[in-house]
């Protein structure tokens, strides 16, 4: 049996690390315009950022399902990301990391990130079974934090998305892999 392994792949600098979201054209649009996120974006809803590319092809099936019609690179500053990261509660009660379920609810209550570990995809967007890619969860605190200290760009990726999809189409996997982001392993 295969150890599953938690691993974060990203985008990154000494200063910044990318992340992947998708969003209706009318939030897109407007976040690329102004270069932060602003209405019809929500700040009082959960967003989800995820840094491995291929995982946010999956959830956004190419940036063709409804309402994630447009992938955005977001770029963020590490510093930000880190804190999120040691501020995350998991979405789940996992006996193994909580002392109990009841600690985990409390914990799940007052933090303002939450983190879930999903098997990555390939270029087939077919689940990985030995590797887990992050997602977090931002709200409140968080997403605040997000709209107005950490977002340093962000860009709209669709074209690179549907040009990697028909590749993979295609059946040329080499040039599918040559177009995607180059995501190394950020420490945890």
């Amino acid at each position: 049996m295969r150890v599953q392994t938690r691993e974060i792949r990203a985008v990154y600098t000494e200063d910044t690390i990318t992340v992947y979201q998708a969003y209706s054209a009318a939030i897109a649009t407007a976040a690329v315009s102004a270069g932060r996120f602003v209405a019809p974006f929500k700040r009082d809803r959960m967003t989800w950022i995820k840094p491995s590319f291929l995982w946010m092809m999956y959830r956004s099936g190419w940036a063709t399902k409804d309402g994630q019609e447009h992938v955005l690179a977001v770029e963020l500053r590490r510093a930000g990301f880190d804190w999120a990261r040691s501020r995350a509660c998991l979405s789940h009660y996992d006996q193994r990391v909580h002392a109990s379920a009841a600690a985990w609810q409390q914990e799940l209550r007052t933090s303002p990130v939450r983190v879930q570990w999903d098997p990555e995809r390939d270029l087939y967007l077919r689940p990985q079974a030995d590797c887990r890619s992050l997602q977090l969860g931002l709200s409140g605190e968080a997403v605040h934090r997000y709209v107005d200290e950490w977002t340093v760009s962000i860009t709209d990726v669709t074209a690179q998305a549907h040009e990697v999809h028909a590749l993979v189409r295609a059946g040329d996997l080499e040039a599918a892999k040559a177009l995607l982001p180059r995501e190394r392993p950020y420490a945890l």
